[in-house]
């Protein structure tokens, strides 16, 4: 998933004048929604409102609550909202764990994952630390 970019035509603006967009963890995790929508597209069809709808939520819920969050007027409900999605990306991570054990998804594609995943959660951790 790598080289991917988001150019959107928007110029959302928080209180404090900063753009969501702009956020590198915000693009990332926009990159890891794509890749969990390209890997559920090979799961089983009876899975469509099992694992991969599970899966398709808690992955749009990291760059939503970002967004949501450098939306707010305080830092600490700022990095309240990253804290939250800290663990949204854990659940994600577990589904996927569970998604290759049940051979839904090969091993190239498990590490593609898990290394867009490590990528978020280093950048997550950056920016909660850094609002500290």
């Amino acid at each position: 998933m790598t080289g991917s970019s988001f150019q959107l035509p928007v110029s959302s603006t928080s209180a404090a004048g900063a753009r969501y967009e702009k956020l590198l963890v915000w693009k990332k995790a926009m990159e890891l929604v794509q890749l969990c929508y390209a890997l559920s597209q090979g799961f089983p069809a009876d899975e469509k409102f099992g694992l991969t709808a599970q899966r398709r939520r808690a992955t749009i819920s990291i760059p939503s609550n970002i967004a949501e969050g450098q939306g707010r007027t305080s830092k600490g409900e700022f990095k309240q909202f990253l804290s939250h999605e800290r663990g949204s990306l854990f659940e994600v991570e577990t589904q996927m764990y569970l998604a290759s054990s049940l051979g839904f998804v090969t091993a190239a594609r498990h590490a593609e994952f898990f290394e867009c995943s490590a990528e978020v959660a280093r950048l997550l951790n950056g920016l909660i630390s850094s609002l500290r």
